[in-house]
């Protein structure tokens, strides 16, 4: 036993000795601990870290229990009451501005008691307006709520009346400083939109001007939001041009967008704003495609500001950049764009300079849209680029031509419908089409034109008809213009059916306003008589069908003024006898052989003298036995003026 003990004592004192180490090395502090206190963990103190802030001592809150199940059930009931309690004070009020508007907008009612009504819904508006103009109901009422008390305004203007004046428009002012703030929420709202543009386009000069201000620096992130975007738009409507400017040059440099100061500016062109602020062209580029391309990717592109910017952006673009957008602008995305002058000009410049696989893309994706493309008048300016430049006649004829018979009755009376027609009878003419549209066809890409200056070349001298016009040339494929035309006009069975559609309806279109130049073209057979002698048959059946019109005699009971007396048809029977003998031959023969007497005084005493003044011999024998006695007598007055041409007419 006495032995165990000693072993025992030996091996306790081996365990001791061999644990002991050296104080510095100890992780354990040796002190006595304190009854109560937490072990420390000298890895958590402070002292360890000197770059970690001591904690400020404050005020120790007390530790909550935790609640009870039943606690909680009660808890969550209160704020379900309250919500609902919220909820159906909101619902009332709704409900209560549902039904003032019903009355409101109602027909019936006197403007004092809508103003009434006007003025009690705006009391119980009163603090609540941006959380109402989110609301897809109430939004509404205070649309209706800022449109009369602005008729009111001017209703009292009207009257004199200066007190109610300034009550209506401190009205429609306190409505617009309670929505000041959240005006860019708005922006965004697809419910608040709505009263965003109605505030807009009842809002005073100061108060557009205060609101454009307010767009400085949100400008392009609003133009990448669908909803956001309409207004920008609408401002941009609304704006003057210099309110416009400041807009558009907030999405050229990021320097624009930062300093407002920079913005008021006089020069439109992005050119003369980089010149005069000496901004560095690469950067320019970089900013503005970092803008137009987020917009494009989405689709947003139906609107006129930012049809602009790529104007500005294809001017200065580098070759690749100018490629990239045409590329993908190539689409049907390009029909929604053409409805602004500047988006025209964008499709005119994407037809003009893109490949042949990109114009495919263009004229397939205008499939089914080319009768509301060719009433539209920038729109129109698109077809006729299309039929001056694309060589692919049968897609042309295929896409185009085709939707163009369907409705031609129709467009040879429109203003801008007969556009594409009168392009392929007679190119670029100046009678035909205004100096912007021609400059428009010669407009093109500085990075991607084989030309290097942007200034239209001067054209030939046309015949004899349009001395005084000049034929502004459009930079087209490899074809020659002329096969191209008969390709499409004579070949593709447009020309026939053109003539057709005039001998049924010569005599509304030789008294339309704008049908008259349609069958004057189509009658002298085109520009470098392209229907002849294709359509020499079909042309005599339409002199004919003139002439027989022509003959008919006068009757006081006719509601239709005779084709001779009219001021539209008599000027355009005048110019075809001028322009074409053979018309003049068919017409005499017909309809005015013996018959001048009756004719020599008014309008068709124009129409008489015209066959004296045309250049064509055959023509002048034919009536100079029958209208010299006439002269002679004093009964037929020549014109002493343009009696040798009847260009003017």
């Amino acid at each position: 036993m006495a032995a165990k003990d000693q072993d025992k004592s030996k091996l306790k004192k081996r365990k001791q000795t061999s644990g002991i180490k050296p104080e510095t090395h100890s992780y354990t502090s040796k002190r006595p601990k304190l009854i109560g206190s937490k072990p420390t963990n000298p890895r958590n103190n402070d002292s360890t870290k000197p770059f970690k802030r001591p904690k400020q001592a404050g005020p120790q809150t007390e530790k909550t229990t935790p609640l009870s199940k039943r606690e909680l059930r009660i808890r969550a009931k209160e704020l379900a009451e309250s919500r609902k309690k919220k909820r159906k004070r909101y619902y009332n009020l709704e409900h209560e501005l549902a039904h003032l508007w019903e009355k409101m907008r109602s027909r019936d009612i006197s403007k004092e008691d809508r103003y009434k009504l006007v003025t009690e819904a705006l009391e119980k508006m009163k603090g609540k307006i941006p959380e109402i103009a989110s609301s897809h109901v109430s939004s509404r009422v205070l649309q209706t709520c800022v449109k009369y008390c602005t008729k009111a305004e001017r209703d009292a203007k009207k009257k004199k009346a200066e007190e109610d004046v300034k009550k209506r428009k401190a009205q429609k002012d306190a409505v617009f400083e309670e929505l000041k703030p959240h005006l860019l929420t708005l922006a965004r709202s697809a419910y608040g939109v709505h009263l965003v543009k109605k505030m807009l386009d009842n809002a005073s000069k100061k108060q557009l001007a205060e609101f454009i201000s307010s767009l400085h620096g949100h400008v392009a992130s609003l133009l990448r939001h669908m909803v956001g975007s309409v207004v920008v738009e609408h401002a941009y409507q609304l704006g003057n041009a210099t309110q416009k400017q400041e807009l558009l040059v907030e999405l050229y440099s990021t320097e624009l967008q930062l300093f407002k100061d920079l913005v008021l500016m006089k020069e439109g062109r992005l050119v003369d704003v980089i010149s005069k602020l000496g901004l560095q062209k690469s950067s320019v580029l970089k900013h503005m495609t970092s803008v137009i391309q987020p917009i494009l990717e989405k689709g947003i592109v139906d609107h006129s500001i930012l049809h602009r910017v790529l104007i500005e952006y294809l001017s200065v673009a580098e070759e690749f950049s100018a490629t990239d957008v045409i590329k993908q602008l190539s689409s049907p995305l390009l029909v929604r764009m053409i409805h602004t002058r500047d988006g025209s000009r964008v499709g005119m410049l994407c037809v003009k300079h893109g490949s042949a696989k990109e114009r495919k893309k263009i004229i397939k994706g205008m499939k089914g849209h080319i009768r509301n493309i060719a009433i539209d008048q920038c729109g129109s300016m698109v077809l006729v680029c299309l039929v001056s430049v694309v060589d692919d006649t049968k897609l042309i004829t295929k896409v185009v031509i085709h939707e163009l018979q369907e409705h031609l009755k129709d467009l040879v009376f429109d203003k801008n419908g007969r556009r594409p027609l009168l392009q392929l009878l007679h190119p670029n003419c100046s009678r035909y089409l205004t100096p912007y549209d021609l400059a428009s066809l010669s407009l093109s890409i500085p990075s991607l034109s084989k030309v290097e200056s942007d200034v239209p070349s001067e054209g030939m001298e046309t015949e004899a008809t349009d001395h005084d016009e000049s034929t502004h040339l459009v930079d087209g494929g490899k074809k020659d213009p002329s096969v191209r035309r008969q390709e499409l006009l004579v070949k593709s069975g447009l020309a026939e059916r053109l003539v057709d559609v005039c001998i049924t309806s010569a005599g509304e279109l030789l008294r339309s306003n704008f049908g008259k130049e349609v069958i004057y073209e189509v009658a002298t057979g085109g520009a470098d008589g392209i229907l002849h002698p294709a359509l020499d048959d079909k042309l005599n059946e339409l002199y004919e069908a003139i002439a027989t019109l022509v003959s008919e005699p006068k009757s006081e009971e006719s509601k239709e003024e005779h084709l001779l007396e009219n001021f539209h048809s008599s000027r355009t029977i005048r110019r075809l006898i001028l322009d074409c003998p053979a018309f003049a031959a068919t017409l005499w023969n017909k309809a005015l052989k013996g018959k001048c007497e009756m004719w020599a005084q008014g309008h068709s005493c124009r129409v008489i003298s015209a066959f004296l003044a045309s250049s064509d011999s055959k023509v002048n024998k034919l009536a100079k036995k029958e209208l010299q006695p006439l002269i002679d007598a004093g009964t037929l007055k020549i014109p002493e003026t343009r009696a040798a041409s009847g260009t003017n007419e």
